[in-house]
């Protein structure tokens, strides 16, 4: 009896340690300029992108136009990578698997306007931008960590 105590135990530790680096990496990600994004084309390819990023609750949010070869590979295939990059897109840490699926218009605005918030003026003039290029030039892309 007191190994199954033991072992129950020992695995809700593991998790509990599992749920703290996972929140780590969100706020580590979420909190950088630059988000290094690896979707891969219908042949397997890699494809490196860096976007800007905001931390939305457990997931992390990215605006991108909608019509984007990035957004493309994502819709063909979910799995990704991402990991800390600069602007030019060279990793500056490591890259954790994640799936990207394209969100609905309410949480696409949610991701707008907290890039705006994140990014200031930087952010409002994209913003800005994108709103001259049409009503549907951008969307969100929801980006959930993988375990």
């Amino acid at each position: 009896m007191q190994h199954t105590a033991h072992v129950a135990d020992d695995l809700e530790h593991k998790s509990k340690e599992h749920e703290r680096i996972m929140d780590d990496t969100l706020d580590q990600l979420g909190a950088g300029k630059y988000m290094l994004v690896t979707s891969y084309r219908k042949n397997g390819t890699p494809v490196t992108t860096p976007v800007w990023v905001v931390r939305d609750g457990d997931t992390l949010g990215v605006r991108t136009p909608a019509d984007s070869w990035k957004v493309k590979r994502i819709r063909a295939r979910g799995d990704i990578l991402v990991g800390p990059c600069d602007l030019s897109g060279k990793p500056t840490g490591e890259q954790v698997p994640a799936t990207a699926e394209i969100t609905d218009e309410a949480t696409g605005a949610r991701y707008r306007k907290l890039i705006a918030r994140k990014y200031g003026i930087l952010g409002r003039l994209l913003i800005l931008q994108s709103r001259l290029r049409g009503a549907d030039s951008t969307l969100g892309i929801r980006v959930r960590l993988t375990p």
